[in-house]
């Protein structure tokens, strides 16, 4: 097994908060020494040795510096059980109240709240409710920024439809990648990169500061229930440069992103909302086909990937991918992921009736919980399970922290990006930009 920066950092934090500072970053992944929008080859790392020892203020390939990390390992180390249980939790809640995705955030200690079309009526309630979330971090004590999430890849799945700019399906996204390679130009790749961009800097407006996209999946086509056109479509190494793109204009809005559903819900002929599909192709076929994209997008600087709740019998025959570590060692260790793995919403069908999926998740390696069935049942038997050793105080720490240093560096790229007074008429003309360069 690899020794990843992420284990090497862990055990470093272990020994002392200056060790921390000098863990070691995140190694690009092999053959490519910095992002490239072309989709290589997937290929495992197979060196053991560690990276050399980066400066305390150089970023990682996903996002937070070194100093960052170590600051937010410092930050959890003294935390209750019932702090770092609510840390590694992004809540759902059943009302248009603000107050009410406030006090639950409050009470648990939630890293935040997910904000869907049941909880939204106009652009004043919204920014109402995303300030409640963030003023409740605040108010509990945490001096960085609350994770509030939205599901806005465009097309059908849009949570802001007609409060913020909907967007094309990123399957127009495909559209104009495939358009530069017919015309031997970028012009696709930086219409994708603006749109996300502008969605970024457009939904920070609004109070967010995490989206949930791009989706990183390959769509095999009609067979496919869940996903379709909300895949850049069913071409590999399309779908990993438009994601790519994507990914970096999120980076540059200064608004995390989450690249989904590792390892490829594309290929899928069930729908994970009802059932745990399953996924039958063997790792090469997984490499070859489903895995490029992620691999591409980790190397532009993915902050989060999400972990599907697929049956992916080549690694972990019969467990959802959210709960097998298995996943979660194959995505640190051969693909070279460092940041937030979240996973898939909790309350799906796939997973929501097994026996506390929050704490098999967490233990097998998810850092953040998406949108568990009921955020505070949940809350206690993680909590509950830290208390009595279940999860180990070391693992749910390094969860905590990771989530924590990927806000600090939201935090800075924020400072660092302001949003435009015009962030809406920009929404707007990229939307249209990116259609019009697909078609």
């Amino acid at each position: 097994m690899r020794l990843t920066a992420r284990r090497l950092r862990v055990a470093a934090c272990g020994l002392a908060a200056a060790a921390a500072l000098a863990a070691c970053s995140m190694s690009s992944p092999e053959g490519a020494s910095a992002p490239s929008e072309d989709a290589p080859s997937v290929s495992p790392k197979s060196s053991e040795s560690a990276p050399d020892e980066p400066a305390p203020d150089e970023p990682t390939l996903w996002g937070p510096t070194e100093a960052e990390i170590a600051e937010a390992h410092e930050l959890v180390a003294d935390w209750s059980p019932e702090q770092l249980a609510g840390q590694v939790i992004v809540g759902r809640y059943f009302s248009t109240d603000p107050q009410e995705a406030a006090s639950l955030v409050s009470d648990l200690h939630l890293a935040g709240m997910c904000v869907t079309s049941a909880n939204v009526t106009d652009e004043a309630q919204v920014l109402e409710t995303t300030q409640a979330i963030s003023d409740a971090v605040a108010a509990d004590g945490r001096e960085f920024p609350a994770v509030v999430g939205v599901d806005e890849e465009g097309g059908s799945v849009a949570h802001l439809r007609g409060i913020a700019t909907t967007f094309p399906a990123f399957q127009v996204a495909g559209a104009a990648v495939e358009r530069d390679r017919a015309d031997g130009g970028r012009a696709g790749r930086k219409a994708v990169l603006g749109a996300a961009r502008a969605s970024g800097l457009e939904l920070r407006q609004l109070g967010f500061t995490w989206v949930f996209a791009p989706v990183a999946d390959v769509t095999i086509g009609e067979a496919d229930p869940t996903i379709g056109t909300r895949s850049a479509g069913i071409d590999p190494r399309t779908a990993a440069t438009a994601t790519a793109a994507a990914v970096r204009g999120y980076d540059d809005a200064g608004i995390v992103s989450t690249a989904k559903h590792f390892p490829g819900h594309g290929s899928a002929t069930a729908d994970s909302h009802l059932v745990m599909p399953r996924l039958t192709k063997s790792l090469d076929e997984l490499r070859a086909h489903d895995l490029l994209p992620f691999k591409t997008a980790i190397r532009a600087g993915a902050p989060s990937i999400m972990l599907s709740h697929l049956d992916v019998e080549a690694l972990a025959p019969g467990v959802p991918a959210s709960m097998a570590p298995e996943m979660y060692d194959f995505l640190r260790d051969d693909m070279g992921f460092d940041g937030v793995a979240i996973t898939d919403s909790m309350g799906m069908g796939a997973v929501a009736t097994r026996e506390l999926p929050g704490v098999t998740a967490l233990r097998a390696g998810a850092d953040l919980l998406l949108m568990p069935s009921d955020t505070a049942g949940t809350h206690a038997t993680v909590t509950k399970a830290i208390i009595e050793g279940t999860i180990s105080r070391e693992r749910i720490e390094d969860a905590a922290a990771t989530v924590v240093a990927v806000q600090l560096w939201q935090e800075r790229k924020a400072a660092e990006e302001p949003v435009p007074d015009d962030a809406t008429s920009q929404a707007e003309e990229a939307s249209a930009a990116l259609s019009d360069v697909a078609y």
